[in-house]
């Protein structure tokens, strides 16, 4: 179904690009509204990755795509906030293990609710235009490109 919009005619990169930002900026605002504003993105990604068992901040960095050094100042940063803590690995050795708190998983439990009612405003908003949000397509795109190897999701915004 063509319509006259030139976004039609725009480069994926710059579709994909924009729709992700102003998915992402609804989410941040709405998430900033629920008292979470001392939080970036990138702190989502972190608790993401260390949703169950937990990680070491070297399997942090390789997975958000920065160095261990990196990752080790936003553990850190999160462990001062109350967010996450530092265990005892439980291979033993020097390495930590980093885990949410009580506080991080509850941030989880909001920002998953938020996320599911962005989600499901804006598929209702494009229903309303005999659309629907293109989950497959992405995913087919994704896989097309890395395959069953994702790359890291690099916090370049």
């Amino acid at each position: 179904m063509p319509t006259d919009d030139p976004l039609e005619t725009a480069e994926l990169t710059f579709l994909v690009g924009m729709a992700f930002q102003l998915v992402l900026s609804e989410f941040v605002g709405r998430l900033d509204a629920a008292g979470y504003a001392e939080l970036r993105p990138v702190h989502g990604l972190v608790f993401q990755l260390l949703r169950g068992a937990g990680s070491t901040s070297t399997e942090l960095g390789e997975r958000l795509g920065v160095t261990k050094q990196a990752a080790g100042l936003m553990v850190d940063d999160l462990e001062k906030r109350g967010y996450v803590e530092r265990r005892p690995h439980p291979a033993g050795g020097r390495r930590r293990l980093v885990v949410l708190t009580g506080k991080g998983r509850e941030h989880m439990d909001v920002a998953g609710r938020i996320m599911r009612e962005v989600e499901d405003e804006l598929a209702e908003r494009l229903r309303a235009r005999g659309r629907q949000v293109p989950r497959a397509e992405l995913a087919a795109i994704i896989r097309s490109l890395a395959g069953d190897e994702l790359p890291a999701l690099r916090p370049v915004w």
